[in-house]
C-alpha cells in the first residue's frame, strides 16, 4: 500500500521559483498557471497523485512556503479466534 502525502502552499510566500518542482522525486509538482498569489506569482500545486510526503520540496523551498503532510500507514487488525 503506497504512502499518501499532500502539500499545502502558502500563497503569501510562494514565488513560483520551481526549486521544489525540480527536487520532487515523485515528479508530482507543477506551476499553477491558472492562479496568481497576492504578490503576482504563479504558485506551485500538487499535480496528480503519487506524493509520498517525503518533504524534499519543503526542504528545498527558500521561502518556507510548503507544508507537507503524510497519511499514517494503517496496520491490518489482528484477528484472534476464541475457541
Amino acid at each position: 500500500m503506497p504512502i499518501k502525502g499532500w502539500i499545502e502552499v502558502n500563497d503569501l510566500y510562494c514565488k513560483g521559483c520551481e526549486l521544489c518542482i525540480d527536487a520532487c522525486p515523485q515528479h508530482v509538482l507543477a506551476i499553477d498557471l491558472e492562479r496568481l498569489t497576492p504578490k503576482g506569482y504563479h504558485p506551485v500545486e500538487l499535480n496528480g497523485e503519487g506524493c509520498t510526503g517525503c518533504g524534499v520540496c519543503a526542504i528545498m523551498c527558500p521561502e518556507a512556503a510548503l507544508t507537507v503532510y503524510r497519511e499514517a500507514p494503517t496496520r491490518p487488525q489482528r484477528v484472534t479466534s476464541s475457541a
